[in-house]
């Protein structure tokens, strides 16, 4: 594995994740549409600190951009995909449903798209814990019910593990591997 693409690549977890994978030799994509949910300064001084390392490059798009996931995923030839990027916050999804659905639902599709069309085999991506919804055992583990979120958000999330295993399924890509944050 050589190139990697990181969704999400200005936020938190997207930056050093980017950060360890240069670090260990690989070229890095990073994509991000730089949106104001979280401050937008604190992005782009994340972006500044990887353009200046050897093997990174940087894609400004929204995933939900059809036209530009298809040419991201056409000239990037990816060994796989990590894909962080999301709209986050479950509060927010009361007030703006439409991002949501976007981001998370028509994003994560684009995402699941821009691999398949490009035989990529390796997908990681971030879930929430909020898939859980209304289910009380703790600590959460992957083989309790999640059949019952509690947020838009969470149901977001939750469709997006739906739709990668029926990926997975269709079309004999990624080995699905269930992990939450």
């Amino acid at each position: 594995m050589k190139r990697v693409l990181v969704t999400g690549a200005a936020g938190f977890i997207g930056y050093h994740l980017s950060m360890r994978l240069l670090e260990e030799g690989l070229e890095v994509t990073g994509a991000d549409n730089l949106n104001p949910y979280y401050e937008v300064g604190l992005k782009e001084a994340r972006l500044d600190r990887l353009k200046g390392k050897p093997g990174f490059s940087f894609v400004r798009v929204d995933i939900a951009d059809r036209e530009g996931m298809a040419r991201l995923f056409g000239e990037g030839r990816f060994d796989a995909v990590v894909h962080l990027a999301a709209q986050a916050g479950v509060r927010y999804s009361i007030e703006n449903p439409e991002s949501y659905v976007q981001s998370n639902l028509v994003g994560f599709f684009r995402v699941l798209e821009g691999c398949r069309a490009a035989g990529s085999l390796h997908l990681v991506f971030a879930s929430s814990s909020s898939v859980y919804g209304a289910n009380t055992r703790q600590p959460f583990s992957v083989g309790h019910n999640a059949d019952h979120p509690l947020s838009l958000y969470a149901a977001t999330k939750k469709a997006d593990e739906l739709m990668a295993h029926a990926y997975s399924s269709l079309h004999g890509l990624f080995q699905i591997r269930s992990t939450n944050r």
